[in-house]
């Protein structure tokens, strides 16, 4: 069986769609972070205790992280098993579709403790989307991508997520601005109900995309493993707890997106909704121009040193940016969100996909990095939970939360201390240092 020829030689082709499918799907993620910290807490929890509310409110987000190593088991060996394409339409649809619900869902005072119960279950189905969404597109986009520039092509994957995040930022802006009583009681719905417009925009455009040629190639030639778990889990297993330990650097994000977002604009300091979401976007906006610059750096010096530099940096930034909080000075708070997410964070995160993607080979590399990154992204989606309690009953210890944000940050260090360079490695080397005929017993013929 040959190759298609469509097939081949499509990186642009493969890019744009990994970065639009990103953009889109993680609108519908981080809408749900920015209403976690400023409206949940008061229309799905107890407002008689604020502190308890908000803690609640900040564990659902954490729920959709636990809920991704499950999904990241089915998607990863369907996306192995079937290819890239049909995971990436799926994850689409249903993000869309519980993104939707839950700006349909009834609120506390109208069906009691139902209320966070149904949200819950909607935060899961986000959770197991997520878990296959940026594994099948950095897989789509590495596959296609020129030996040359694979750190290039595969970096438009978090591109489009942070795309994704200034969107979402956007959209709460005016959002955010209405009076309390319109915000909390059909406000807030409308970021979710646009999901719609998401879902159908973002299917449309990845049912056009061809399959990877590498995938293609491996299926004529090989066959498909049956049990690509066995066979990653035998031959990769350093490469899978790397992975787990360089994906906790995500709490960065989720520290910087929630947990800051929810301090900034508490009591104890005092700044607006408004001016913190402005934060995040322009933070988003400048990462959607360091993203592949830091990326394109690594084609040309290695994924390692990139990556170290934003794990490392990250440590000691988010010290600068949770005290710049704490000082109430608008204009610091705003440069120090802009450094630390925008540029130092975004060299970790414009390298990751193409770093943990060169780990494993063709047959395996879609499981290989959901279950890695989705087991390293549960406990950083849960750190937001745990800053809350960190910070104390009045939420004012940022400075325990930035050492805990450290602390998560010495795992990545450690990952790309130990791992191989790989930026100059042919496609098919990739991850080929295991004995090849310790596969035959997974194979099939295509």
């Amino acid at each position: 069986m040959s190759v298609p020829a469509k097939a081949v030689g499509q990186p642009k082709k493969a890019a744009t769609a990994a970065w639009i499918g990103s953009a889109l799907e993680y609108y519908d993620f981080f809408i749900y972070g920015s209403a976690a910290a400023l409206i949940f807490p008061k229309v799905f929890f107890d407002e008689s205790d604020p502190a308890t509310a908000t803690l609640l409110s900040l564990a659902t987000f954490g729920v959709a992280y636990a809920a991704r190593p499950v999904g990241a088991l089915f998607l990863g060996h369907f996306g192995d098993r079937a290819g890239r394409k049909k995971i990436m339409v799926f994850t689409l649809i249903l993000m869309g579709l519980s993104t939707f619900l839950i700006g349909c869902l009834p609120t506390r005072h109208q069906v009691g403790t139902l209320a966070p119960v149904l949200l819950v279950l909607c935060r899961v189905l986000q959770g197991i989307s997520a878990a296959g969404e940026q594994a099948s597109a950095n897989s789509m986009s590495l596959e296609h991508a020129p030996a040359h520039r694979r750190g290039f092509f595969t970096s438009f994957t978090l591109s489009g997520t942070q795309g994704g995040q200034l969107l979402a930022t956007l959209v709460f802006l005016p959002v955010a601005a209405l009076p309390e009583d319109q915000l909390l009681s059909w406000g807030w719905r409308v970021p979710f109900w646009l999901s719609v417009v998401v879902a159908v925009v973002g299917i449309v455009i990845r049912r056009k995309l061809d399959e990877t040629p590498a995938f293609a190639q491996q299926a004529a030639s090989e066959g498909v493993p049956k049990l690509p778990l066995v066979v990653l889990l035998r031959e990769h297993w350093a490469d899978v707890l790397r992975v787990i330990g360089g994906a906790l650097i995500a709490s960065v994000s989720t520290i910087f997106t929630v947990w800051a977002l929810a301090y900034a604009t508490s009591d104890a300091v005092g700044m607006s909704r408004s001016s913190m979401l402005w934060v995040g976007a322009l933070a988003n906006l400048v990462a959607l121009a360091a993203i592949p610059a830091w990326a394109t750096l690594s084609d040309r010096i290695g994924r390692r040193p990139v990556f170290l530099i934003g794990a490392a940096g990250s440590a000691v930034m988010m010290f600068l940016y949770l005290w710049g909080i704490s000082t109430g000075n608008y204009p610091l708070t705003l440069l120090l969100g802009i450094i630390t997410f925008g540029v130092v964070y975004s060299a970790a995160n414009g390298v990751w996909p193409s770093f943990y993607g060169e780990m494993f080979s063709t047959r395996v590399r879609l499981s290989g990095m959901a279950i890695g990154t989705q087991i390293g992204f549960a406990v950083a989606g849960f750190a937001v939970t745990f800053a809350a309690q960190i910070a104390g009953p009045d939420g004012t210890d940022w400075s325990s939360v930035a050492l805990f944000t450290a602390a998560l940050c010495v795992p990545p260090v450690i990952a790309a201390l130990t791992a191989r360079e790989t930026h100059k490695v042919p496609a098919e080397e990739l991850g080929a240092r295991a004995p090849r005929q310790a596969s035959r017993p997974e194979k099939v013929t295509a």
